[in-house]
């Protein structure tokens, strides 16, 4: 069996995060180009945040669109709350299951609003430049 590559979106995930999509509101009779697949698109966005290559050097021979294109795709789904409730799907199916293990998980306080605020400091030092002491 052949190797998946790291970028390569399995059946079962798409079907999990298709819906998830928000829908093309492009007018197909205005013209311009044939949109990419979201499925292509998303494996280009994989692709470029696993190589860590620049969106712009997104090689075309790949099927992917252009860097551009799966950028502006990754910013649009950004913006639609799309990985926010991918996770929530997939939190939910692996809870269904039984397949989640907290006995590892760690709670990060550093996002913690400090009530009281902290110590109060002295006065700020001026860092403004003093006129040079007399020569004569």
């Amino acid at each position: 069996m052949a190797r998946r590559r790291p970028w390569e979106v399995d059946d079962e995930l798409w079907e999990l995060l298709e819906p998830l999509l928000p829908q093309d509101t492009r007018v197909p009779e205005r013209g311009g180009r044939p949109r990419i697949d979201d499925r292509k698109a998303l494996q280009g966005i994989l692709f470029v945040l696993h190589t860590g290559i620049q969106w712009e050097f997104l090689p075309q021979e790949l099927g992917f669109g252009s860097g551009m294109t799966c950028w502006r795709r990754l910013r649009d789904w950004h913006e639609a709350d799309v990985w926010t409730r991918l996770q929530q799907v997939l939190l939910d199916k692996l809870r269904g299951a039984d397949q989640l293990d907290f006995s590892r998980a760690v709670v990060d306080a550093s996002h913690v609003r400090a009530m009281r605020g902290g110590p109060k400091r002295g006065r700020v030092r001026s860092t403004a430049p003093d006129r040079a002491r007399s020569t004569t």
